[in-house]
């Protein structure tokens, strides 16, 4: 930048860096998922997930632009997460620093590059590492840098509850979706698997989402980790579904995903237990999908990323 006095170049060069996040390596899975570890500038490592869902055509006729294919770029807020649910790997991690706009926006970008995608061709989803709503300034600066590529009807921001964050957030005047991770219905189970209950409890969560602005025909997601004899009883999906029609929703329904090494003790579901609840779900009125995640041969799937290898909370949940 000639144009700037030759005294200031060293003292920006020295405390301001242009560039994107550095790919540290790379998990590809059998279904196209695949999984990057990026380092910041300082050092942090971050994990982001590129995900395809292609249309169901012969193999031949299939491939990562075939039309029908949709690509979701997922995004981490933060460098750990201080909110410790208890189906979650970065749970164990403990809390980490936010990550900057640029950081969070620099994940996509970075993708992109690497996948070969451009505008508007994917969706974004905050479900990566970190608890998107305890880090409102940069998940709003990284919302507001993406819009140039994705629009906020292709973008979806997933929060474990963080009631402050919601209201911020709904002030916008262009909003993501909004998801929820919700995981039980009473109080009780959900305070047990998800600690942040204490806090804003289930009351409180549904006071602030049916103060969310909703355009006609969108919904608000709750997203329901379903964890064997903990809250897959059809007792359990009759009562989530009474709570989640107070306000204009959708279940997503998460088998979960296992890990003996840092969820030690849960178990998923039998697959017969998983179409059962969600098969509640439905006749009680309320749309609901089974989402087998992707990603898995490359620890890539909803609640597995870490960033890095070992855990700074106990793992005896």
């Amino acid at each position: 930048m000639t144009d700037l006095p030759k005294r200031l170049r060293p003292a920006l060069a020295e405390r301001f860096r242009i560039s994107l996040p550095e790919v540290v390596s790379r998990s590809k899975a059998e279904d196209g998922a695949e999984k990057f570890l990026l380092q910041f500038q300082d050092g942090v490592r971050v994990e982001a997930v590129y995900l395809v869902d292609r249309p169901h055509r012969p193999a031949a006729e299939t491939s990562e632009t075939a039309p029908g294919t949709r690509l979701t770029i997922c995004v981490s807020s933060q460098a750990g997460c201080a909110v410790d649910c208890a189906f979650c790997v970065t749970g164990r991690l403990g809390a980490g620093r936010n990550l900057t706009a640029a950081e969070v926006a620099g994940q996509y970008l970075v993708l992109a590059r690497e996948k070969g995608f451009g505008p508007r061709e994917a969706n974004v989803v905050f479900m990566g590492m970190g608890e998107p709503l305890l880090n409102v300034p940069g998940v709003e600066g990284a919302l507001d840098l993406l819009e140039e590529e994705v629009s906020p009807r292709r973008t979806t921001v997933s929060t474990s509850g963080i009631v402050p964050g919601i209201r911020a957030l709904s002030a916008r005047p262009r909003r993501p979706n909004l998801a929820v991770s919700l995981s039980a219905a009473d109080d009780e189970t959900r305070s047990r698997l998800m600690p942040i209950n204490r806090t804003w409890p289930i009351a409180e969560l549904f006071a602030a989402l049916k103060e969310w602005p909703l355009e006609r025909g969108r919904r608000i997601t709750f997203e329901y980790v379903l964890i064997e004899g903990v809250n897959d009883s059809i007792d359990a999906a009759r009562r989530l579904a009474r709570l989640v029609r107070r306000v204009p929703s959708k279940v997503n329904v998460i088998p979960l995903n296992e890990s003996a090494r840092w969820l030690p003790g849960l178990r998923r579901p039998l697959t017969a237990a998983v179409d059962a609840f969600a098969r509640t779900v439905s006749l009680e009125r309320v749309p609901v999908t089974v989402r087998w995640s992707k990603g898995l041969q490359a620890d890539a799937a909803c609640g597995q990323l870490k960033g890095r290898e070992e855990p700074s909370r106990p793992r005896n949940h």
